[in-house]
C-alpha cells in the first residue's frame, strides 16, 4: 500500500511539472520562458535524486545573460522554493541556491544577496515548511528547515566578510583584509563563522534520512561549506594569536566565550559528517588559541586587582582627614587618622 501511494505521488509530482513547464511555454516573454523552465527541471518532483549536473549548469547560466536574466532566474528559484508543499522540490531548490552562491557568477550572486530581506534570518522562510503525507516526508522537512538555516547563516556570513562562502576565491586573497581589521572588527567576523558551525551543528536528529540521495547531497554541501568555513576561522585564529598580547580588556574573554561555543558543536559534527572533516589541527588551534586567551583574561583581572588596589591604598594613606563630628548638640573638630591595616 505504501509503495502504491508513492508511485501515485510520484505520478502527480510529474503530471505537475508538465504543467508548470507548459504554463512557461505559453509565456509571452522568452526570456522568461527560459529562466522558469530551467528553474522547475534542475527541480522537478519525479524523484528524490539530487539535481543533475546539467541542470544545475543550465541555471547557472543564465548568470551570464543580462541583469534582468539574473533577477528573473533568482525570483523563479524563490517563487518555487516559496510555492510547493513537496519536502523533494524544497531541499532541490535550496541545493541550487547553495550552486549558485558557491558557483554562480558575481550578477547572478549579487541578485541572490539583495533578494528581498536578503542578509537577514529566516529570509528563505522555510523555519515553519512542513511536508506530513508520510513519514519520510515529514523527516526530509527537518532537513530542508536545517539547511534553509544554514544557507542563511552562509549569506549573512558572506555580507560581513565580503567574500561568498565556498567560492573560489583564493584563501590568501582577503588576508591583508583582516590583517588591517580593529580587533572589534576581527571579533565580529570570527562570531558570524562560528554562527555557521553553530547552525550546522542543529542538524536533525533523524541521521538515517542519508541514506535519501537528496538529503546526502545536502549534507555533502555543507561538508565542503564547514572545510571552507574551518580555514577561515584558522587564518583569524591566527592573528588573534599574533594580538594577543596587545588586545583591549575584555577581549580575551570575549574570543573566549566564542571559542567556547565552538568547541560544543564538535561532538555533533562529528556525528553529521562521520569523520570526513574531523581536521584536527583545526582543532589544535581552536584549543591553544583558547588556552592563550583564558590566560590573557586572567593577566587582565590581576592588573584590573592590582589597580584598583593601589587606587585605593593611595586614598587610605593620604593625610589625616579632618572630620566633623555631632557631640552635645554643637559640632566638634576631630582628627581621624586611618591606618593602612584598617584597609
Amino acid at each position: 500500500m505504501g509503495r502504491q501511494k508513492k508511485l501515485m505521488r510520484n505520478f502527480i509530482g510529474i503530471i505537475k511539472d508538465r504543467v508548470s513547464l507548459i504554463k512557461a511555454a505559453l509565456s509571452i516573454k522568452r526570456s522568461a520562458a527560459i529562466v522558469r523552465a530551467a528553474v522547475i527541471r534542475s527541480t522537478t518532483h519525479s524523484t528524490s535524486s539530487p539535481p543533475k549536473e546539467h541542470r544545475v549548469a543550465a541555471v547557472l547560466a543564465l548568470g551570464h545573460g543580462s541583469l534582468p536574466t539574473a533577477r528573473a532566474c533568482v525570483a523563479a528559484i524563490m517563487y518555487r522554493l516559496h510555492g510547493t508543499g513537496d519536502a523533494h522540490v524544497a531541499l532541490k531548490c535550496l541545493i541550487i541556491l547553495r550552486h549558485v552562491v558557491a558557483r554562480g557568477t558575481f550578477i547572478l550572486r549579487d541578485q541572490l544577496s539583495f533578494f528581498p530581506d536578503a542578509g537577514c534570518r529566516n529570509f528563505l522562510n522555510v523555519t515553519a515548511f512542513r511536508d506530513d503525507r508520510d513519514v519520510e516526508t515529514w523527516e526530509i522537512s527537518s532537513w530542508v528547515r536545517w539547511y534553509g538555516a544554514v544557507l542563511e547563516s552562509n549569506l549573512i556570513a558572506s555580507r560581513i566578510l565580503g567574500v561568498y562562502i565556498s567560492s573560489s576565491s583564493d584563501l590568501t586573497q582577503n588576508k591583508p583584509t583582516f590583517t588591517s581589521l580593529l580587533n572589534s572588527d576581527l571579533m565580529r567576523e570570527i562570531d558570524v563563522l562560528v554562527r555557521i558551525v553553530e547552525e550546522l551543528s542543529n542538524f536533525p536528529d533523524s541521521l538515517h534520512c542519508q541514506k535519501n540521495d537528496l538529503v546526502y547531497e545536502a549534507v555533502n554541501l555543507t561538508g565542503k561549506d564547514y572545510r571552507w568555513t574551518q580555514r577561515r576561522i584558522g587564518t583569524r585564529l591566527s592573528e588573534c594569536v599574533d594580538r594577543i598580547d596587545r588586545s583591549r580588556f575584555g577581549e580575551s574573554a570575549e574570543l573566549t566565550r566564542c571559542l567556547t561555543r565552538l568547541e560544543e558543536c564538535r561532538e555533533r559534527l562529528v556525528a553529521l559528517f562521520v569523520n570526513r572533516n574531523r581536521n584536527d589541527a583545526f582543532w589544535d588551534l581552536v584549543r591553544e588559541t583558547k588556552a592563550k586567551a583564558e590566560e590573557e583574561r586572567e593577566r587582565e583581572r590581576w592588573v584590573v586587582t592590582v589597580s584598583e588596589w593601589t587606587h585605593f591604598e593611595e586614598r587610605v594613606k593620604g593625610p589625616s582627614q579632618r572630620l566633623r563630628l555631632a557631640y552635645g548638640g554643637e559640632w566638634d573638630r576631630v582628627h581621624l587618622t586611618v591606618m593602612p591595616a584598617m584597609a
